[in-house]
């Protein structure tokens, strides 16, 4: 049995630091997780937190009386974590605690990444084991779902896969003396997701799979509850709303880039012509076409992402009754781009036919593949398959006679596909990533991590891809049987 002796009246502030612990040894690693949000399980407090590294709970305070103080006395467990300052202290004694063996714990809360660990973490595939025994790669672990979330998890494991964007949110220095506007709450956005990616990247887990409690409770407070974690929400719609709310809070605008613009920006030029309405008899419309407002006008745009629109899926009937499922290649729905198709696009009030042509194309481009059709009582999904090849995609057709002179790289190389299974309302995501160091892909839903051979990725109903630019003739990433 412990007694706990009474601190020395007239003991020097600098002897009551450093006092050694004798209760080290109860730390219990294997319940410790910092995932969650940092509040007090009793008070429901987000002030003065500790944790319990006996049990793992999280308590308020640790004076006579508080929250942490008392379940010291109660459970006699003495070791405690300020989750803010990340000092340790032994309780009820109320000593600081400094001991380089807890050095694991605080990495673990708060992983912090050198540059020259940035610049290795894709040039070697080493496996590390967290401290329960399984191994991992760094970057290819499993999100929980905690209920619906996996419309969201698959596309933070998507851009936590893009170097770039991982490395400037890998350190917080790149963003943490951005000025935002007193009560802008979506500055939490960035450092959420930065949180999220130090933990997805960390070579030290006590675990090898992270849950993203926190970045998804930002994301319901910074959307206004339009994203849930308890219902299934659509990859594509998070996406867009992700990026652009990034961008901003970054302190990007229209004409101001922020790091994630200057990864995933292109531009584009859309010719559009106004139509007569179809009803209208014949003469009209010939007179109509000779009006100003009827001739093709030309803009130009930027754009973060390409929505690639499929082919109306005929419904085919094998002998065995069996449905069968249409393929299209991904060039077909990349001629959407060439600057000669035309596609009709309809508002309640007018019809327009657009022609699109690239302008500038970026490091990383994202496609979107338009898989869901919303009618005014349910959503209709399209099964048909895209094939395509997962290296050297040669862009350069797409882009105006201009652009083909000044843009120099135009080869881009898949690095994430995220794929869509099941019913449109209810179905399941899955993400396929490529890991830079080794030169493998693996899949990744929820918490289940595979590895996977690059041609069963073409056989799934892809969703959301992306791809790298080649920076240079022999900049082929390292692709494992591609």
């Amino acid at each position: 049995m412990h007694f706990h002796l009474p601190v020395k009246i007239g003991r020097s502030s600098e002897d009551r630091r450093s006092r050694h612990c004798p209760y080290l040894d109860t730390i219990n690693r294997s319940v410790l997780d910092f995932d969650f949000e940092k509040l007090c399980s009793i008070s429901l407090s987000h002030i003065n937190v500790y944790a319990c590294l006996i049990c793992g709970k999280y308590f308020q305070g640790r004076g006579l009386k508080s929250h942490a103080y008392t379940h010291s006395v109660q459970f006699t467990h003495h070791v405690f974590l300020n989750l803010h300052t990340l000092k340790f202290y032994c309780l009820p004694d109320n000593y600081e605690i400094i001991d380089s063996s807890l050095e694991d714990i605080t990495y673990v809360l708060k992983p912090t990444f050198t540059r020259q660990h940035i610049s290795g973490l894709d040039k070697q595939g080493k496996l590390y084991r967290a401290y329960d025994g399984t191994t991992y790669l760094p970057g290819i672990v499993g999100l929980n779902n905690i209920k619906a979330n996996d419309y969201a998890n698959v596309v933070l494991q998507a851009l936590s896969n893009v170097p770039p964007l991982r490395n400037y949110f890998l350190e917080e220095e790149n963003y943490c003396g951005i000025r935002r506007p007193p009560g802008d709450i979506m500055f939490l956005l960035v450092q959420r997701f930065g949180e999220l990616m130090r933990k997805l990247w960390n070579p030290r887990n006590f675990k090898a799979h992270v849950s993203p409690h926190e970045m998804l409770q930002a994301v319901v407070l910074c959307s206004k509850k339009n994203f849930q974690i308890t219902k299934q929400g659509d990859a594509v719609d998070f996406l867009s709303w992700f990026m652009n709310a990034l961008h901003g809070a970054l302190g990007g605008t229209k004409k101001k880039p922020s790091s994630l613009t200057k990864v995933f920006q292109g531009s584009m030029r859309i010719f559009s012509k106004k139509l007569p309405h179809p009803d209208l008899p014949p003469e009209e419309k010939v007179a109509l076409l000779l009006k100003e407002e009827y001739q093709e006008e030309m803009s130009d745009t930027t754009f973060l992402f390409l929505t690639l629109d499929l082919p109306t899926a005929p419904l085919y009937k094998d002998e065995k009754e069996q449905l069968i499922i249409p393929q299209v290649p991904l060039f077909n729905i990349l001629a959407k781009f060439n600057g000669n198709t035309e596609k009709e696009y309809k508002t309640y009030k007018e019809n327009f036919l657009k022609r699109f042509q690239l302008l500038k194309l970026p490091p990383y481009l994202i496609f979107c593949i338009k898989r869901f059709t919303k009618n005014n009582f349910f959503v209709e999904k399209n099964p048909t398959i895209v094939n395509f090849p997962i290296t050297n995609v040669d862009l350069r057709e797409y882009l105006t006679e201009e652009a083909q002179v000044t843009e120099k790289n135009t080869t881009y190389d898949l690095v994430a596909n995220v794929v869509h299974d099941g019913k449109p309302t209810e179905g399941a995501y899955r993400i396929h990533v490529l890991h830079h160091g080794t030169g493998k892909w693996y899949e990744l839903q929820d918490l289940q991590v595979t590895d996977i051979l690059p041609q069963m990725i073409t056989l799934s109903e892809a969703y959301i891809q992306i791809w790298k630019r080649r920076e240079s003739e022999d900049d082929t990433t390292n692709h494992t049987g591609a």
